[in-house]
């Protein structure tokens, strides 16, 4: 039989310097691919959205048996835990060394999830005598540094609220500092919301100069992510408060709103540098309802979905949903003189939720009397969800819950 030109080839060569080149050809093969995966990444998704959340010392133990049992769904985790003295010494609210703590690092080191404590400063004072002073500046930050350090934390969570505006340029300085000293360690940066002027004040009222005490566009700099805490909006802004006018309004975060924060933010930070801040509890308010209009709110207490829960069965108040997409309930309280109205027949039309509201309305229009009633507001698992979307359509890097308490709605962890 005549001999193929194959086997001619490997009759005419050392079968070992064959198999070196067929060697080099599969690496070079497997350098191509590596090197066109690389820079031609096509087919490979993104990212999923990081998932967040805040456990507050003074729920540390049930707050911690909730981040383990949802480890899975958690990539980082903010133990809410150290403050800051006047002169700018830290002061941790928990012990390390309990055994409820050691559980949680244990776990969250098994399941490859971040921790990085919160330090939370709330005198704007004290802050700006810190930071505006070089030496005290620095001696605050080596504080810091040696904390995550000796604790083998991932990194640290700065989170100064109520700061001066004339603090500005110093919590720039500061950040730009930590984060050289911090190395290759995480700093993340919880910021309050910030509106549109127009959102803010009445057209005539916008100041001429406005001043803010963050420095987004610094932040996006110096920051590896910040935390926009997108909850506690209230009756913060103007123009919602009037676009949702015909029924009460105070809410925790309504979804529209909260995009309207995140738009505003966009235009400084970097949309995969944003953990979109959400809250998992509610607020109770006393509403003067007086002839025509829901006049004035009262806060009475913050509330979790489990004692919420409890209120509307013992009012026999249903549980509806407001325009901003969070859960809802109004009714008089058993030590209201009014609670009588509760035989009142609901004005047609009120929307779930909304029952008692609708009646102090009507009897206070009536007789043109002021009538208090009682109304609930909270972020449950759906007004989660909703905002888990904007993180998604927005492609931010994830969202941040405040808090983790045992407390949340447990629906919440479903949909993350």
């Amino acid at each position: 039989m005549k001999e193929s030109h194959f086997t001619f080839v490997i009759s005419g060569m050392n079968k070992w310097n064959l198999l070196k080149r067929l060697s080099d050809v599969l690496v070079m093969g497997a350098l191509v691919l590596f090197l066109f995966w690389l820079f031609f990444p096509i087919g490979v998704s993104a990212a999923s959205p990081k998932v967040a959340g805040w456990i507050p010392w003074w729920s540390e133990e049930a707050g911690i048996k909730s981040a383990i049992k949802n480890m899975k769904d958690l990539d980082i985790i903010y133990p809410f835990v150290f403050e800051v003295n006047s002169d700018g010494s830290l002061r941790n609210r928990v012990d390390f060394d309990s055994d409820h703590w050691e559980d949680l690092f244990d776990e969250a080191d098994d399941e490859r999830v971040d921790v990085i404590p919160t330090i939370a400063w709330f005198d704007g004072d004290a802050i700006h005598e810190v930071l505006s002073n070089r030496k005290k500046r620095e001696k605050h930050i080596d504080e810091i540094v040696k904390m995550v350090k000796e604790n083998r934390f991932d990194g640290v969570n700065i989170d100064y609220e109520q700061k001066n505006s004339e603090t500005i340029d110093y919590f720039s300085t500061f950040l730009k500092e930590l984060e050289d000293e911090l190395g290759r360690r995480d700093l993340t940066c919880t910021i309050e919301a910030r509106m549109e002027p127009d959102h803010r004040w009445l057209p005539n009222q916008i100041p001429n100069e406005i001043k803010y005490a963050n420095d987004y566009k610094a932040m996006n700099q110096y920051c590896d992510w910040v935390e926009i805490m997108a909850y506690d909006q209230q009756r913060a802004d103007i123009y919602f408060n009037n676009e949702r006018r015909g029924l009460p309004y105070n809410p925790v975060a309504d979804i529209d709103w909260v995009e309207h924060v995140l738009e505003f933010a966009l235009e400084d930070i970097d949309e995969d540098k944003i953990m979109l801040g959400t809250a998992t509890y509610g607020r109770a308010w006393d509403i003067t309802v007086a002839a025509d209009w829901y006049k004035d709110y009262t806060k009475v207490a913050t509330l979790n979905q489990p004692r919420i829960i409890e209120l509307s069965e013992k009012y026999k108040a249903p549980i509806g949903r407001t325009a901003g997409g969070e859960a809802v309930i109004t009714y008089f309280p058993e030590d209201s003189v009014w609670k009588i109205f509760n035989q009142l027949p609901t004005p047609k039309d009120t929307p779930q939720g909304y029952e008692a509201a609708a009646k102090a309305l009507l009897v206070a229009t009536y007789a043109n009397i002021e009538i208090p009633v009682r109304m609930v507001v909270w972020s449950d698992a759906e007004a989660v969800n909703q905002k888990w979307d904007l993180v998604k359509d927005y492609d931010l890097k994830g969202m941040a819950i405040f808090k983790i308490d045992g407390e949340e709605d447990p629906k919440i962890w479903k949909n993350l």
